[in-house]
């Protein structure tokens, strides 16, 4: 059975970007040890997925948008945890999106 993507009524402001974090397995290190996920969840990066991106922000009079796309899977450094409809989403700003993976 498919999953349905679901509509999304949160729109980012400004240069804004709202994700779904990915949550990375536990890691094996190549001698057999597990480090669990939640030894680095405070530190480090993380990744997630762009399910929408704001209009951009005005520098000097002229509209800078965000490089992101809707769909890609991208590395960040930190954002705001939001809460809507039991569903866990993340706010960041354009500047703390370090990465986008192929």
């Amino acid at each position: 059975m498919e999953k349905k993507e679901k509509k999304i009524s949160i729109l980012p402001l400004l240069d804004r970007v709202l994700l779904q974090e990915i949550n990375v397995k536990d890691t094996k290190t190549a001698s057999g040890i597990i480090i669990p996920e939640s030894v680095n969840a405070e530190k480090g990066t993380k990744k997630g997925k762009v399910l929408a991106v704001g209009e951009g922000k005005r520098i000097d009079g002229e509209l800078q948008k965000p490089v992101v796309k809707v769909g890609q899977t991208v590395l960040y450094s930190w954002g705001d945890e939001i809460r809507v409809d039991g569903e866990k989403y993340i706010i960041v700003g354009a500047d703390n999106i370090l990465a986008i993976l192929h």
